[in-house]
C-alpha cells in the first residue's frame, strides 16, 4: 500500500492492515454486532486495505547427502484466505493500532480474524444451456 507521501507500507507475515469502523452498532455491509461484543470492544470489524504474505513455510526436507550443494530455493508463504477489499470481523485483544498519515489503522495476526464477508458484485456464471 502506498501512502500520499509516497512511502509504501508493507505488511508482513501473517498480518493483516485493517481500517476499522467507527464503532458503530451495525456494519456497513450490514452485519450486526452484539451489543455485548460491541460494549466490551471484544470484537471489532472493518476493511482489510492491506495484507501480508502469510506464514514461512520450511522445507522439512534439508539436502543432508550433499550439505554444499547451496540450493537456497526461493522462500514459500503458506496463502491467507483473506485479501485486499474484505470486510473482516476479528478478535480486538490481540490487534494493534497504528496512526499512519492522520489515520488509524489495526495490524491484526490472521488468526484473529473471525469472519471474511466479500463483495460478489458480479453474479455468477449462469450454467450453459445444453451438456
Amino acid at each position: 500500500m502506498v501512502l500520499g507521501s509516497g512511502k509504501e507500507i508493507e505488511v508482513v507475515g501473517d498480518r493483516v492492515l485493517i481500517l476499522p469502523d467507527q464503532g458503530e452498532e451495525r456494519t456497513e455491509v450490514g452485519l450486526y454486532l452484539p451489543r455485548p461484543a460491541s460494549e466490551k470492544a471484544t470484537v471489532q470489524a472493518g476493511t482489510i486495505v492491506e495484507v501480508g504474505p502469510g506464514l514461512l513455510v520450511v522445507d522439512a526436507t534439508p539436502n543432508d547427502e550433499e550439505p554444499w550443494k547451496s540450493d537456497d530455493p526461493e522462500p514459500r508463504h503458506a496463502q491467507m484466505q483473506a485479501t485486499v477489499g474484505d470486510y473482516a470481523v476479528f478478535l480486538r485483544k490481540p490487534a494493534v493500532e497504528i496512526r499512519l498519515e492522520g489515520q488509524n489503522y489495526l495490524v491484526v495476526p490472521h488468526s484473529a480474524i473471525l469472519v471474511l464477508v466479500r463483495d460478489h458484485a458480479d453474479p455468477p456464471d449462469e450454467p450453459p444451456e445444453e451438456f
